[in-house]
């Protein structure tokens, strides 16, 4: 229970990651408000935490509107008093189709969606997260999603600059609100099979030969799952991690390493 009672909003839940995380975090006692951009997804994610005996609210809310983040966090409070942690996992892979564009081949529109939702909404998150600590007296935690795209030339370029990007404002922030007794960590994934980066709903089938694929790519030769991801976030949200800070975790099967 290494969350128990605590109050939690997850961006991005209703699929993957965040819906990993949502049912990791709720079997560990978190009261959780699950947000996503997709309704049913988040209701859905809600519905399965609380038939296994969880508290989870599902909200609709868009990371790119500053105040539909800010709202999903006074949802929380409402609900259950306070905020103690902030999860900022939304985020997609490059353009609708789910496919890694070069750089040369990407338009406005690839690049606005891309630095809106991957930066600017983990940007949103931590300003909404933050304001509310310092109105609570200090304390809380914040977990961003980024990426192993993000520390080294790997993927998508303009994916791995925006994940860049959230990597500088962990490290940042970290440092910023120190002080307050606010910690802000990130976890780095490698390459998952999960409908992440699409809008569609249809995500990557994992078939065989994908799950392989993506498994060659990792030295432990093991395909990163959802729930790897939400394991380091319930540590780095969890106070295992108490004294952890500016933090940017691997889950990677050692791709950094090799």
């Amino acid at each position: 229970m290494l969350l128990e009672g605590k109050s939690v909003v997850i961006t991005g839940a209703g699929s993957g990651v965040g819906r990993a995380a949502s049912l990791l975090f709720a079997q560990h006692g978190a009261r959780l408000v699950c947000v996503d951009i997709n309704m049913e997804w988040a209701e859905e994610t809600a519905r399965q935490v609380r038939e296994a005996g969880g508290m989870a609210e599902a909200l609709r809310c868009d990371v790119r509107v500053y105040d539909e983040v800010a709202g999903a966090i006074d949802r929380a409070v409402a609900a259950y008093g306070r905020l103690d942690v902030m999860y900022n996992n939304a985020g997609v892979a490059t353009a609708t189709d789910g496919r890694p564009h070069r750089l040369i081949d990407q338009d406005d529109g690839d690049f606005e969606r891309l630095v809106s939702i991957n930066f600017r909404g983990v940007v949103y998150g931590c300003q909404a997260a933050v304001r509310t600590f310092l109105k609570q007296g200090g304390g809380g935690v914040i977990v961003n999603t980024a990426s192993v795209a993000g520390m080294i030339g790997w993927g998508g370029v303009m994916y791995g600059a925006t994940k860049g990007a959230v990597i500088q404002l962990t490290r940042g922030l970290a440092i910023e609100v120190a002080s307050h007794g606010i910690r802000v960590n990130s976890v780095c994934p490698a390459g998952m099979v999960t409908n992440f980066g699409r809008d569609d709903g249809q995500g990557f089938e994992a078939d065989d030969d994908k799950v392989a694929a993506y498994a060659a790519q990792h030295p432990l030769g093991r395909v990163i799952e959802p729930v790897d991801c939400a394991n380091a976030a319930l540590f780095l949200a969890s106070d295992l991690s108490r004294n952890v800070t500016g933090v940017l975790l691997p889950v990677d099967g050692g791709k950094i390493a090799g």
